[in-house]
């Protein structure tokens, strides 16, 4: 490679690029910034940060009420009038909920729609996650952007409310609290939710539209917020996430159109204990904070009737701009596209340039790279969670050293692209090679106008290496520096895909990255195509590979910071009178076998509770446990009556000890009808019928050591059938237990109900304190003619249990 200036240059020149799309993604250096009070500071947003994030604040919790407390206080400092509301929900994720949310208003001169600032400030339960990402970051967002805007004395024309929904995590019951009740949600207009699903890389903005988009990108392209990163492919693999936000609910229940914004990277933290301030990436609060502002000043004066729209509109951002288009434009773009294509073609077949069989060859090497890179990529990772089988203990698919798995099996896919070539075709290719990868991104994106036109702009790559084409054809001239310039497109558009998807979906999605790999590489075959020692550069990429795998091995274990996650619940069952040691891990550490033993047994029992799980994690081993002494709620049929062949139960669940959570489990042959909880209904349901999946009824998140109560009707015929499990999130500090505490290198597992104490016991009556005759002691006086020998006994009132 000695002589093999021009590649190197080229590859230099790539690099720049994707360096400069990467730091221009989002602000950096934010920690040391020092901001007048006028501005927003980063600064002084993680100081809410670290006071919100001290301690875990779920539902239920002790600290979460302090929070809420907390936060009322800093808007009353604002010279803000806040509120809480208060009242129960029951949404379509089956959680019922107690939600306290936080409220406040500012006036603005006219009378038209709200602006609304949203946030969540629960944190997850289970996991002991101090929240600071998810979503304090949000809260002090928006705490320190109100605080500089109303600092500034900024006139404004809208009305702008601040809400702090509670419950967001157990199933958006906040937001579904406000929307649903509160007169407010009524004259909103528009909502900007702040969010998190990591803790750290770029914030990404993602719609939610009812009908078109075409007003909300148009509304937002005018705010022009400095660090844009969105496309119109995003919201639909946001769909495909197992993820919601409190602006769904806005959407669903309130026709309130709105944008999210998330950063989304450092997923391995998302809702565990490293979700504290010291995990936290400070740039990526201050990227939160860029978006806020713009558009706080554009849209508390813009007419927010004009974000409604019924036609879409594509849209993408490359660094410093953000540039749209109608839907419309996408299929006659495809036309236009594939006519210059085939006119480049016919031209080329007609000056002898280009020949059908040398056409037909360029096939070989571009669809064979494009395969090898993604099977051996495909099946190079699951040999990987072979070798690794640690990798399973992180639910959300993303491991500490991926991003080292991301950079080796990228670079292992452009070793196999350069290698294909190097067989396949000569030193340096002619336009022949060029076609194939040509028209198989002319296809892709026939399907994409056809299928999924928010991806539409896919096709402006292509463009641009249609024209590189044509140039040749035109000029019969090879153009270094032309073709350079021609390839920026594709490094600026498809690049910054090859690392969102995994991070975004995980790492069993690597192949897609690998497959986007070659495909890239093919429109960056004027240039790389044209690299004389193809060999030489397989080799060297094919080394940077190995690198990159020998140091995602170094970082494969675990460590402080950067822990294993294991799980433990202790179930009591009171109907056979026996208790168990459960867990969901696959992989037992020290801690669990320490319970669990060396030999676990396979969980049974636990076919009348299937508990739900956002990734279906299920119990994987139990060992018998030690019965304890737990206190068992009080199961109370207040009425159960029939009338017109309808049995009528109201049933109350009261909790004897502290709890935090109540599953409930019916029969799947059991239909209820007129279904009631604590006195609301669920907010989908459709009628009189009460519609579930399974055997799950509803999840109950206990606030204050309130009791469930449950109204429904079901035939007379049928047979009752219920189960209930009841939860408190105290394993490790309740007095019963003397609990190992974990090593410094593990944290509770997110996501499934764990470090619980369960009861599980059938839905009956509990035994009834009905009168029992109680006896007072009379003694005879003395008498010789007396027939007492003993005492009289003489019934008074008393109790009994029976």
């Amino acid at each position: 490679m000695k002589k093999d200036f021009p590649s190197i240059f080229s590859v230099l020149f790539f690099i720049a690029v994707l360096t400069f799309v990467y730091f221009s993604m989002m602000p950096r250096w934010a920690v040391d910034d020092d901001k007048p009070l006028a501005e927003f500071s980063t600064k002084r947003a993680l100081i809410h940060i670290k006071t919100i994030s001290q301690k875990p604040h779920y539902v239920g919790s002790e600290n979460h009420s302090q929070v809420a407390n907390y936060l009322r206080y800093e808007l009353t400092k604002l010279g803000l009038e806040t509120r809480f509301q208060e009242g129960y929900t029951l949404t379509d994720w089956g959680n019922l909920v107690k939600s306290k949310n936080i409220l406040a208003r500012i006036k603005g001169s006219q009378n038209g729609k709200a602006l609304l600032l949203l946030s969540h400030y629960d944190s997850a339960p289970h996991s002991a996650s101090p929240g600071a990402s998810d979503d304090a970051a949000g809260i002090a967002t928006i705490l320190e952007g109100v605080r500089a805007f109303l600092h500034n004395k900024t006139s404004h024309k809208n009305d702008i409310i601040i809400l702090f929904t509670d419950a967001e995590e157990l199933g958006l019951n906040g937001a579904a609290l406000f929307v649903t009740q509160h007169q407010w949600a009524k004259e909103i207009g528009l909502a900007l939710n702040f969010e998190a699903r990591g803790t750290s890389g770029p914030s990404y903005m993602l719609m939610e539209t009812n009908n078109g988009n075409a007003g909300m990108v148009k509304n937002f392209a005018t705010a022009n917020p400095t660090f844009t990163v969105s496309n119109s492919l995003m919201y639909s693999i946001y769909k495909m996430l197992p993820n919601d936000t409190d602006l769904t609910v806005f959407r669903e229940q309130g026709s309130i159109q709105g944008f999210n914004f998330a950063f989304i990277d450092g997923h391995y933290n998302y809702h565990t204990a490293q979700d504290d301030v010291h995990h936290l990436d400070v740039n990526s609060v201050a990227h939160q904070g860029s978006y806020l502002m713009p558009l706080l000043h554009y849209f508390s004066n813009a007419d927010l009737n004009s974000t409604a729209a019924m036609e879409d509109y594509v849209y993408f951002s490359i660094p410093f701009s953000f540039i749209s288009y109608p839907f419309s434009w996408v299929v006659p773009m495809l036309i236009i596209a594939f006519s210059l294509f085939f006119f480049f073609i016919f031209l080329g077949i007609a000056k002898k340039i280009v020949t059908v069989p040398r056409m037909l060859q360029g096939f070989i090497p571009f669809l064979g790279s494009l395969f090898s890179a993604g099977l051996i990529t495909f099946l190079g990772w699951k040999i990987i969670v072979a070798i690794y089988p640690q990798y399973n203990d992180l639910l959300n698919g993303f491991t500490y050293n991926g991003h080292a798995y991301i950079a080796a099996f990228v670079l292992l896919s452009l070793a196999v692209c350069f290698g294909f070539y190097r067989f396949f075709t000569p030193n340096k290719i002619s336009a022949n090679h060029f076609v194939a990868p040509l028209f198989i991104w002319l296809l892709i994106n026939a399907g994409i106008a056809f299928s999924m036109q928010g991806a539409g702009f896919l096709i402006i790559p292509v463009y641009f290496g249609i024209f590189a084409f044509g140039f040749y054809i035109l000029t019969q001239k090879y153009s270094p520096i032309l073709n350079l310039i021609l390839s920026i497109p594709a490094l600026l558009i498809i690049a910054p895909f090859i690392q969102m998807f995994p991070i975004g979906l995980g790492l069993k999605i690597l192949f897609g990255s690998a497959i986007l790999t070659a495909l890239c590489f093919g429109l960056l075959l004027p240039t790389l195509g044209n690299f004389v020692q193809k060999g030489s550069w397989s080799i060297l990429f094919l080394l940077a590979s190995i690198g990159f795998f020998t140091k995602a091995h170094l970082e494969s274990d675990y460590e402080k910071g950067k822990a294993k996650s294991n799980s433990l619940v202790y179930l009591l069952d009171v109907d056979t009178n026996s208790a168990q040691w459960l867990t969901y891990d696959r992989n037992l550490d020290s801690w669990t076998k320490s319970y669990l033993g060396e030999n676990p047994t396979t969980p049974k029992g636990l076919e009348a509770v299937p508990l739900f799980s956002k990734y279906d994690s299920e119990f994987t081993f139990a060992a018998k446990a030690p019965i304890k002494n737990i206190p068992q709620p009080t199961i109370d049929f207040l009425t159960d009556s029939i009338s017109d062949n309808q049995r009528y139960l109201k049933i109350r669940i009261s909790p004897n000890r502290k709890v935090n959570r109540y599953d409930i489990f019916a029969n799947e042959k059991m239909q209820l009808y007129n279904i009631k909880v604590n006195g609301v209904t669920h907010l989908e349901q459709k009628g009189k019928i009460f519609e579930r999946e399974g055997k799950k009824l509803l999840s109950y998140y206990v606030v204050d050591n309130d009791p469930l109560v449950l109204e429904f009707n079901i035939n007379a015929a049928t047979v009752f059938d219920m189960q209930l499990l009841e939860s408190s999130f105290d394993l490790m500090q309740n007095p019963l237990f003397k609990m190992i505490q974990r090593a410094d290198w593990m944290m509770p597992t997110p996501f499934v109900l764990n470090d619980a104490v369960a009861i599980k016991k059938t839905i009956k009556p509990s035994p009834r304190v009905v009168p029992e005759p109680k006896v007072d002691v009379v003694t005879p006086k003395p008498n010789a003619r007396s027939r007492f020998k003993k005492p009289i006994k003489i019934a008074v009132d008393s109790t009994k249990v029976e």
